[in-house]
């Protein structure tokens, strides 16, 4: 291939000059598949715990949460996990209350450790236990706070990086520290979680609906009956017996932007090699696995976070003496919208 020219080099400085790029100079950006920069990542349990006892003392929990933001190596400092996620592990000691606020992300909170303390949500006081599933969505008021003797731990996922890629971050701090409760304890599982019965007085139009689950707790009571309950069946060859949490009106996600699931991996089980555009975040809730991500090889415990980037061929095995099962996010629902989501398989 010839030398730049003085006239070519002259060109393509006058373009960058005015903020105009040649397609012959990025076009291999088009690639044949996606190439995320964000990679495959575990943060152990045991690094987790110790910094999250840690933080309990070193920081207040002030207006903020005390909350430890886990950041993709591969992402260069970004507030991301992945390039559409962030997970986080937060902590709240026994008396604590974090402010109430609200903000255009929506978010989740998954139980790890305590029970009893809550998440205020609109109005609506959620009591919280280990494995509880716990829905913060868009622009609601919440708050937390721990009324009881125990420390507590949870995993908080939300689309923030989605969000502000899109430019669409809004944030309010709440005037008083606790939103004012209007609703029953549970209010929201009194209502809606009951499987296949609804209250006939809160139905509405489809246009009228919110694009969030009415139901704010998913308990782990219901979850783990369910995944036992299916454990003698086939299951997926690529998930193990899988469950998605959805939104009881419309039998779909329960955010737009988030796809939260639940797989038990049977003991001795292996799963099948594949690859889906969109990435996730797993949190391992019980047992003990190996998962191997491009090649690479995590092994993996209770308590463990794994980020899965877009298009990593992933295979997940369960290595224990007993079942294993992990929670995880996905941005799923975008991409299916879009008409992005696609999966291989071998």
């Amino acid at each position: 291939m010839n030398a730049p020219t003085k006239t070519e080099d002259q060109f393509h400085q006058l373009i960058h000059q005015n903020h105009m790029w040649g397609l012959w100079e990025i076009a291999s950006q088009m690639t044949p598949h996606p190439r995320p920069e964000a990679i495959a990542h575990q943060w152990k349990w045991s690094l987790l715990r110790e910094v999250v006892k840690q933080s309990a003392t070193a920081v207040p929990v002030g207006d903020e949460r005390r909350a430890m933001q886990l950041f993709n190596p591969g992402l260069n400092g970004q507030w991301a996990t992945t390039n559409t996620l962030i997970a986080a592990v937060q902590v709240l000691l026994p008396g604590e209350i974090a402010r109430a606020h609200r903000h255009s992300p929506a978010a989740i909170r998954f139980i790890i450790e305590g029970g009893g303390a809550y998440t205020a949500v609109e109005g609506e006081k959620v009591l919280m236990y280990p494995g509880d599933f716990v829905l913060t969505p868009s622009w609601q008021w919440h708050d937390h706070g721990n009324e009881t003797k125990e420390t507590i731990v949870w995993m908080d996922g939300l689309d923030v990086p989605l969000t502000k890629a899109l430019n669409a971050i809004f944030f309010e701090m709440g005037k008083e520290q606790r939103a004012q409760e209007t609703k029953p304890v549970n209010g929201s599982k009194a209502l809606y979680g009951h499987g296949t019965l609804a209250p006939t007085w809160t139905k509405m139009r489809e246009s009228e609906r919110p694009r969030f689950s009415p139901l704010m707790l998913y308990s782990w009571e219901q979850t783990a009956e369910a995944l036992h309950g299916l454990r003698s069946h086939d299951g997926s060859p690529y998930e193990g017996i899988c469950l998605e949490y959805t939104n009881p009106q419309t039998g779909g996600p329960v955010m737009p932007t988030m796809s939260c699931r639940v797989q038990m991996i049977r003991k001795g089980e292996k799963l099948k090699p594949r690859r889906v555009t969109g990435s996730s975040v797993f949190h391992v809730v019980q047992g003990k696995g190996r998962s191997v991500i491009e090649g690479k090889t995590f092994d993996w415990e209770k308590g463990d976070i794994i980020a899965l980037p877009s298009w990593a061929q992933h295979a997940h095995s369960n290595a224990g003496s007993e079942d294993a099962i992990l929670f995880s996010i996905s941005d799923r629902p975008v991409l299916e919208t879009l008409g992005f989501y696609r999966e291989q398989t071998e």
